[in-house]
């Protein structure tokens, strides 16, 4: 069955359009102008991935952001109607995986979509055909790349699809810088980084509040200044 997508903008036109672009992509779109009436198909319905426009008339998209986070950990596009540093970070920050700018090429959203839905089936094995056992184990850090599950001392630690992705990675080049650029395009696949994208810089901060880790005195994630991150062997 094709992958079910949400979709949450009250600009009719806009919204029309994506879905017209999505559906060609053989994806299920469930559209929706309000928050609110997204809300039960969030309730209901098994989804793939979302896409929220911030400005909405009711909720606005952050709070359907946290909404879905509270259950739910498929991937979270944003969509923002300007080039607003501080909409992005508390996007990022709030559980969302990427953003894109209005105005934007509809083409440009749906490799956003593909590249993220490529790795929540990569990591989720109920989505996918993923057959890895590898656990990767370190300072009381496990991370299943089968299940996708991570655990912190022994206890289960909630991360977005995005967040898992730059841990896993960092985990299987321990002892390696990996600059923001490289995570980058290991995560999004795609050519849309420059180096005012500060993406994966929020990513990082949010997983550090989630795995108790400070930048002054790390103990897993260590910032590499001018160069990029590491963990350490």
């Amino acid at each position: 069955m094709s992958e079910a997508i949400l979709l949450v903008d009250d600009e009719t036109e806009i919204a029309d359009l994506i879905e017209v672009y999505l559906t060609n992509e053989n994806y299920r779109v469930f559209k929706f102008y309000t928050a609110r009436d997204a809300l039960a198909c969030i309730e209901k319905e098994e989804l793939d991935l979302a896409i929220l426009d911030v400005m909405l008339p009711d909720l606005n998209g952050f709070s359907l952001c946290q909404r879905i986070r509270r259950d739910h950990t498929y991937p979270i596009i944003m969509l923002t109607a300007k080039d607003d540093e501080t909409d992005k970070i508390t996007g990022l920050t709030l559980g969302a995986d990427d953003y894109v700018t209005k105005p934007f090429r509809p083409l440009e959203l749906v490799a956003r979509v593909k590249a993220q839905l490529r790795r929540y089936k990569r990591y989720n094995p109920a989505r996918g055909p993923e057959k890895n056992t590898e656990l990767l184990v370190h300072s009381g850090l496990t991370l299943n790349i089968r299940t996708h599950e991570c655990l912190l001392e022994e206890q289960p630690l909630e991360l977005t699809p995005t967040e898992f992705s730059i841990l896993r990675i960092l985990l299987e080049r321990r002892g390696d810088v990996v600059s923001a650029e490289e995570l980058f395009h290991s995560i999004w696949q795609d050519e849309y980084y420059s180096k005012k994208n500060n993406t994966i810089t929020v990513h990082i901060r949010h997983l550090r509040e989630k795995l108790n880790d400070t930048v002054d005195n790390p103990k897993y994630i260590r910032t590499i200044w001018g160069v990029g991150y590491k963990i350490e062997k």
